[in-house]
């Protein structure tokens, strides 16, 4: 999975609209290999981010869990931890 590619699951608030869309261009640039398509090839890729946003907003209104919802400065702040741990090492 790409590291750009953020959970957007179960937060408090939702995510939104920007941020499906953010993650499913990360996606579709991931699987083309192109982070810019070609003038011949803008239609389809931009067709694609679409398409796999409408079904990311349906999936994520569908999933259910019992879990808390999620803080996203408290997931931010673990995220930096992390990366600080993982980049220290080098």
């Amino acid at each position: 999975m790409c590291r750009n590619i953020k959970t957007l699951f179960n937060f408090e608030p939702p995510a939104t609209e920007e941020e499906i869309h953010a993650a499913c261009l990360q996606f579709v640039r991931k699987i083309s290999g192109s982070t810019r398509p070609s003038k011949v090839n803008e239609a389809p890729f931009n067709q694609a981010v679409g398409e796999i946003s409408e079904v990311v907003t349906r999936l994520l209104y569908e999933l259910d869990t019992h879990a808390p919802p999620k803080n996203r400065e408290q997931e931010a702040a673990k995220a930096r931890a992390r990366a600080a741990q993982r980049f220290a090492r080098a």
